[in-house]
């Protein structure tokens, strides 16, 4: 069943005047009322006298409704329908009862041409129904492929006439003999009884066949029978083990919560540590980087206070007497410069100045190192006393002091430079550790 045959279908009841609507999508599925209701409206339109029973309720009630229509098509229209098509109410049952709106459908389009008036038919030229011409091209369409393909059969069969025509002939041409056609037809007749007892040795091992089916069959039931009591039986016996079964069961259960909350817990802990662990890693990052950043501030600062521009001379360790009486002439004049002429007189790099004698001291020493000092006691002369220390009052005896400079005040420090002496003495880098050696 195709697309084309319903929609011509439709067209056509549209055209005979069928009073409903009848959609493609209403064959899709079975539906035999409206089959039934079309069929009974074709019949009524090919026959109005007749009489066909409605009511379709029950399965026999619509086969007989089928039957009542197709005899009454193959008798009046000598219309040949299949029943089991009409009887599946779908796409199938449509190109059976196509074949009736064919007819009617001719019929009408006849006796509309063969009443129709001159006036008419020249009104009719632009007026005409579009789906019938569509109708009539596809049913021409259709028949063009038929007659190809009846005529393909009719050249196969024609070629074939020349031998067939001899075979024709031949047996014409041969008499009939008597003998051999009741030979024929005995030879026939005894085939058939031959079927005929075939049939009824058939028919009595039935009935024997049918018995031995039913001692089987009586047979299984009583089986059943005794299976249902046994399993029942087995249904309602305790086990011997099922207490213990039970017991080792409950046991089971009280395990595996404990198991499960054990697991929990683990898990919960696993995932604390973990934390822990993280918050230690960063908390260690980050004193990492302050102590970082502090060294790092630190060496800053160190570096800025080793480019400062002055440092002092810073002595805390007392002298002998002798030394002293012979120190007393000692002055250290203070330079009476600005702090311009002393960053002019101020070498550009110091050299550490180690083993200088110093003026009006037999012997003494001045040892320097790179080493500034720490202290904040400020001497008389602007520097910063940070460390001395007397080792002995004898010969030889040692006192180590060391130069920094003072940040708070550079006004207040000296040139850089000191006098040793009323003659003069080295001059004393600032920035440096010096070791003063007297000898007694």
């Amino acid at each position: 069943m195709s697309f084309r045959d319903l929609r011509n279908f439709t067209e056509m009841m549209r055209a005979l005047g069928y009073p409903r609507l009848i959609s493609v999508e209403n064959f899709r599925t079975p539906n035999f009322a409206l089959v039934a209701e079309i069929l009974v409206w074709l019949v009524k339109r090919y026959e109005p006298q007749m009489d066909i029973p409605s009511d379709v309720e029950t399965e026999s009630d619509r086969v007989f409704f089928i039957k009542a229509v197709a005899q009454f098509m193959a008798t009046k229209a000598h219309i040949k329908l299949n029943t089991k098509r009409l009887y599946q109410a779908d796409g199938y049952a449509v190109k059976e009862m196509l074949k009736i709106t064919s007819v009617l459908y001719g019929a009408m389009k006849t006796k509309e041409l063969a009443s129709g008036d001159k006036l008419e038919e020249d009104s009719s030229k632009f007026k005409f129904d579009l789906g019938s011409k569509i109708s009539d091209l596809k049913a021409a369409r259709q028949l063009a492929s038929e007659i190809t393909s009846k005529g393909v059969t009719l050249y196969d069969l024609l070629g074939k006439e020349v031998d067939l025509r001899e075979m024709r002939t031949a047996a014409i041409a041969r008499p009939l003999e008597i003998n051999e056609t009741e030979k024929a037809l005995r030879a026939a007749i005894k085939e058939v009884l031959e079927n005929v007892q075939k049939t009824k040795d058939t028919l009595n091992n039935v009935s024997s066949d049918e018995a031995s089916l039913e001692a089987k069959i009586e047979k299984k039931k009583q089986e059943l029978e005794r299976n249902q009591k046994r399993l029942q039986t087995l249904q309602s016996v305790r086990p011997a083990f099922m207490d213990e079964y039970e017991k080792i069961e409950e046991e089971l259960q009280k395990h595996y919560e404990t198991y499960v909350e054990k697991f929990r817990n683990l898990s919960f802990l696993e995932q604390q540590l973990e934390d822990y662990h993280r918050m230690e890693q960063e908390r260690f990052e980050e004193t990492e980087n302050t102590l970082r950043a502090m060294q790092n501030k630190l060496r800053e600062e160190e570096r800025r206070l080793m480019r400062s521009g002055v440092s002092e001379i810073v002595s805390d360790a007392p002298l002998p007497a002798a030394a002293r009486d012979e120190d007393s002439d000692m002055d250290i004049p203070e330079d009476e410069g600005s702090d311009s002429d002393i960053d002019d007189r101020r070498p550009s790099k110091p050299q550490p100045i180690r083993n200088v004698p110093v003026a009006g001291r037999g012997g003494a020493r001045f040892l320097g190192t790179m080493q500034g000092g720490d202290s904040d006691e400020v001497s008389p002369h602007g520097f910063d006393f940070h460390h001395l220390s007397h080792a002995s009052q004898t010969h030889g005896s040692a006192a180590t002091f060391s130069l920094r400079e003072r940040t708070q005040d550079r006004h207040s420090l000296g040139s850089g430079r000191s006098n040793l002496g009323a003659t003069g003495g080295p001059r004393l880098m600032p920035g440096f550790t010096y070791t003063v050696l007297s000898k007694l």
